[in-house]
């Protein structure tokens, strides 16, 4: 045999090796966070007027920028290609169109600041319609075409925008960042307040100076607990209806009212005030006689379920249209026979739409099964058009007909990188509980399992706590990015969940660490006993908000995880109450405030357990996360040092409640993934 054949023979061999060393073209891999970061997430839509064309806009993360962008899409109701309509370097979104459907407003701010710009529909160039300093926000037609409705956080002293303008530039250009408050709610969520407020605005189309319409101290639409879109205008543009909360300390309220004007100037009259709860996301019927809006009934508590209401504008009647039915109301849109609704609701672990009308008594569910929220129907009554989501697909739009058949499919934006992701189904389970009361959750295997394998397991423990795990592609807490080095990732709804009727969630209020500690406990018991492929040795628990509070409580009550993650976790109750913002929430879960009710915060705060804490913990915080303070993660952390508990601190200084920023998402995943590998393999 030659020395070339025998060359000839190995290189041939080599070559059959690296084939098969390398995945083949159609062969799947499991999600990375260049994959999470590089997904499209597509927010609002809006159906033209002639029922023809769905605008929405959709972000981009840029992972090398550290940065995102939106840009405005256009795809035919009736199905076909998607195109970008608007992009810029700026974000453009919030896309609203005219009555006639000529023209698509939005918000840009490729100027340097966010202002409403206007396109003709068939193409052209964007013109900018505001120039308003302290920037805008939510761009809305009147009936006529010929006013926006808009909000913009202003300065409640100043009357017109030149007094804002220089307000703005005193504090942006001033030496001294000194603060001086008078006023509880002074910062929220991720910001401070600056002492300026909501405001509600008309502008026209000639850039003239906006009409203010409500004045002082007053925030429209409401700092919290607001609706979809908290102004609408009747029918006939004569008539303007808003959502606001009259109370003087916001901060320990859930009373938004509803208030009518006469357009443009008019004063504010308000027509739910009977209501000391909280009334939001108004809706004119089409034929201009009923105004429907969401309501609760119980001030003080924000997880009070949301009930459909109807006012008579005629009679000044209001009428409960789904006091029997126990779900929560979600968004919600009219017919065009101006006696039928549609909605969303949360229906254990997914959201479903249903119908009711303005009878009453008569809600029922059309389509369950999916994730499905941000409802439409077309102009002609005859569709549906909604975003559905699961645990392996992020948002794309969809519609069915009125009767909930026929659903199809209209974009599918993130095809390209899903195609050739790994992802499993949620598999769900049901189990008994604290008092004998059954308990929902969900699993998601890891990607290529082997059911003759065994698997670590992380139990995640969601937020709120009246919130809920579903079949949904959640970017922060995503289940596969859990899943994916090859864990089992258990999700559980225990008491305090929503979807699960009013009287679930109403069981967490006053028992924090009760029948919820209980719930999950058992949840992990059932899956042990049920799953033979979970390594019952092999456990991690991770919560954030709540959920981290939860993780923070299990320190100090259970030794059976190898490692906890608490991100954004309540540690100390009473050092909480101090600094969070809304204070109603803890004046509500724990029957007021520390020095009137101390021993609910006592009972029931983590800190109080220290001393036994002993499983190695991550934790978690943002310097500008103003719900759950970054004292709470410091003090946890100096609790676990202390004693010796092997510990982490992963601080942002420039993150909130949530981690947004691409490169610090990444350090977050890759910290985590690092922390489990430590313990779980």
């Amino acid at each position: 045999m030659s020395k070339g054949l025998i060359r000839f023979i190995i290189l041939f061999i080599l070559a059959i090796f690296a084939l098969q060393g390398r995945p083949a073209a159609n062969e799947s891999s499991p999600i990375t966070f260049d994959d999470l970061i590089s997904l499209g997430r597509i927010g609002d839509f809006e159906i033209s007027p002639d029922g023809r064309w769905i605008a929405f806009d959709v972000t981009w993360y840029d992972k090398s920028e550290n940065s995102s962008n939106t840009d405005i899409y256009l795809v035919p109701a009736g199905g076909g290609e998607v195109w970008r309509f608007i992009r810029s370097d700026g974000a453009d979104h919030s896309p609203s169109w005219s009555p006639d459907g000529k023209h698509l407003a939005f918000v840009s701010d490729r100027d340097g600041s966010a202002q409403i710009w206007i396109i003709p529909s068939d193409g052209g160039e964007a013109r900018r319609i505001t120039n308003v300093p302290t920037g805008v926000s939510g761009p809305l037609w009147s009936p006529d075409g010929s006013r926006l409705a808009f909000t913009s956080r202003v300065y409640p002293e100043c009357g017109d925008m030149a007094c804002n303008e220089e307000r703005l530039r005193e504090f942006k250009e001033g030496d001294i960042r000194a603060r001086l408050i008078d006023h509880l709610l002074f910062r929220h969520w991720n910001h401070w307040r600056e002492g300026r407020w909501n405001h509600l605005f008309l502008t026209d189309l000639e850039g003239n100076e906006p009409v203010e319409i409500n004045k002082g101290r007053t925030d429209a639409p409401p700092i919290s607990l607001g609706g979809e879109r908290d102004y609408t205008f009747s029918p006939d543009g004569a008539e303007l209806c808003f959502t606001m909360n009259p109370d003087t300390m916001v901060a320990i309220s859930t009373n938004n009212d509803l208030y009518i004007l006469s357009v443009p100037d008019g004063v504010p009259r308000p027509i739910t005030s009977a209501n000391l709860s909280n009334d939001n996301n108004p809706r004119y019927s089409p034929d201009g006689k009923f105004i429907l809006y969401r309501a609760q009934m119980t001030p003080g508590f924000e997880a009070d379920r949301y009930r459909l209401m109807l006012y008579n504008r005629q009679s000044g009647e209001t009428k409960n249209l789904t006091e029997a039915f126990d779900y929560s109301i979600g968004r919600f849109a009219w017919a065009p026979d101006s006696k039928t609704i549609y909605f969303s609701t949360e229906d254990m672990g997914r959201h479903s739409i249903g119908k009711a009308t303005i009878r009453g008594g008569d809600a029922k569910l059309m389509i369950r099964g999916g994730f499905d929220t941000r409802l439409r129907v077309t102009p002609d009554g005859k569709h549906l058009v909604f975003a559905r989501q699961s645990i392996r697909r992020p948002i794309d739009l969809f519609k069915a007909s009125v009767k909930g058949s026929g659903i199809e499919q209209l974009t599918d934006i993130n095809n390209e990188i899903l195609s050739g992701l790994e992802m499993n189904p949620v598999e769900e389970f049901w189990f008994e509980g604290a008092e004998s009361t059954r308990v929902h959750g969900m699993i998601v295997k890891p990607p290529f399992f082997d059911e003759s394998k065994k698997y670590p397991m992380i139990l995640l423990i969601h937020g709120g706590p009246q919130g809920a795990f579903g079949d949904d592609f959640h970017y922060r807490w995503n289940a596969q990015m859990f899943a994916s080095p090859g864990y089992v990732v258990a999700m559980i709804n225990p008491r305090g969940s929503t979807g699960y009727g009013q009287r679930f969630t109403d069981e967490i209020s006053g028992d924090w660490g009760g029948k919820v500690y209980i719930d999950l406990m058992n949840g992990i018991g059932y899956l042990q006993e049920n799953y033979p492929f979970i390594d019952k040795d092999r456990l991690a628990a991770a919560g954030a908000s709540y959920g981290g509070y939860m993780v923070n409580w299990i320190e100090g009550h259970s030794d059976i995880f190898r490692c906890l993650v608490s991100h954004a976790g309540v540690y100390n109750l009473t050092s909480m109450y101090g600094v969070t913002e809304e204070l109603w929430f803890p004046e509500w879960d724990f029957e007021g405030m520390p020095w009137t009710n101390r021993k609910a915060y006592d009972r029931w705060s983590p800190h109080n357990y220290a001393a036994d804490f002993k499983t190695p913990c991550l934790v978690v915080h943002g310097e500008n996360d103003f719900r759950v303070p970054y004292g709470e993660g410091l003090q946890l952390f100096t609790a676990l040092q202390r004693q010796g508990v092997p510990s982490k601190l992963l601080f942002f200084p420039d993150e909130d409640h949530f981690v947004r920023k691409p490169l610090n998402a990444e350090l977050w995943w890759k910290t985590l993934h690092e922390w489990f590998a430590e313990y779980l393999e």
